[in-house]
């Protein structure tokens, strides 16, 4: 049969990776469609970026993820999954799109953008990035407004808001206001979020308490023009100019694919879509979920570091089930 495979990975980052390997490990023929770049998602994070974990916490395939630096940063982590894909030399499918998936007597037909596959298993591992989580507001549908951050230097010399009070969030106000910014921060509620890394903290709050980044606890963004920005504060709606909006109020996983191909997801908050949290097998036989779409709206429940042991769980799965 053409195009057959014992298992079809839908998403490449670490974690669809790390079910390419596993796979193999058990003989299973494999494939890895995903619609991006390797690591598509890590691809898209901010150009400076360093995680908060550590590099042997982030390793797969039992290969050592090698810095000098007490956390890896961005770069060094695409070099590092690109070198483990090339190792394991995995079959990967770069810029193919996932479209469809039907279960019809007993495999998987799945459709892409470019092609055709049977596969006898199916895991998910699409994380939650691509989708933003809007703030339904005014003018958020202008250009100037952006839900995802990259490079500091673009923003030099500009009146910049930032939403959120998240890693993320606190990367963008920092890095921008370093760049020369005028930057506002405008928090939903009364401080900083406790996850904000430890090393970061002292730095947002120096800045905050010296002036140099004005904040607005308690308040929200209430809507946005060309050349203002509103925020609905505890006093009251105040108004101030603006050149770029920030918002980067979180991500969401694509609920509508997950629905589209089978998977029961409950419609009230968090919306972890249905899954055996000890096989990682949805209510459609033979469809796993792995990484972070786990945890629905729970985007902190599941990192890479916490969720690589979902290949080992799925691929045992599928070995006995055999």
């Amino acid at each position: 049969m053409d195009n057959y495979y014992d298992i079809l990975i839908v998403g490449g980052g670490p974690i669809g990776i790390a079910c390419g390997i596993e796979a193999q490990k058990h003989n299973k023929s494999h494939i890895i469609i995903e619609k991006g770049c390797l690591v598509n998602s890590l691809y898209h994070y901010p150009v400076n970026m360093t995680f908060f974990s550590s590099a042997e916490r982030l390793e797969i395939g039992n290969t050592p993820f090698v810095t000098t630096n007490p956390k890896p940063k961005r770069a060094e982590a695409l070099e590092y999954y690109r070198r483990i894909e090339q190792k394991f030399n995995l079959n990967t499918h770069l810029f193919e799109e996932v479209l469809a998936i039907q279960k019809e007597e007993g495999l998987f037909k799945v459709q892409t953008n470019k092609d055709q596959y049977t596969a006898k298993q199916v895991i998910v591992a699409t994380g939650f990035y691509d989708i933003p989580m809007l703030m339904d507001i005014p003018g958020e549908e202008l250009p100037k407004v952006k839900h995802y951050y990259d490079d500091p230097h673009y923003y030099a010399k500009q009146q910049v808001l930032v939403v959120g009070a998240s890693n993320s969030s606190i990367d963008a106000a920092l890095e921008t206001f370093r760049k020369g910014a005028q930057v506002t921060l405008v928090v939903r509620g009364p401080a900083i979020s406790p996850r904000v890394k430890y090393w970061v903290r002292p730095d947002i709050d120096n800045r905050i308490a010296f002036g140099e980044v004005k904040a607005y606890f308690n308040s929200c963004l209430s809507r946005v023009t060309e050349k203002e920005a509103y925020i609905q504060t505890p006093e009251g709606e105040i108004c101030i100019p603006n050149d770029f909006v920030l918002a980067l109020t979180g991500y969401r996983p694509n609920f509508q694919f997950l629905r589209k191909i089978g998977i029961e997801i409950p419609e009230e908050k968090p919306m972890i879509p249905m899954h055996n949290p000890e096989t990682m097998e949805t209510n459609v036989p033979g469809l796993y979920l792995a990484g972070v779409v786990c945890g629905g709206l729970n985007t902190h429940l599941w990192f890479i570091e916490n969720s690589r042991i979902h290949a080992q769980m799925i691929l045992q799965h599928i070995i006995q089930q055999a």
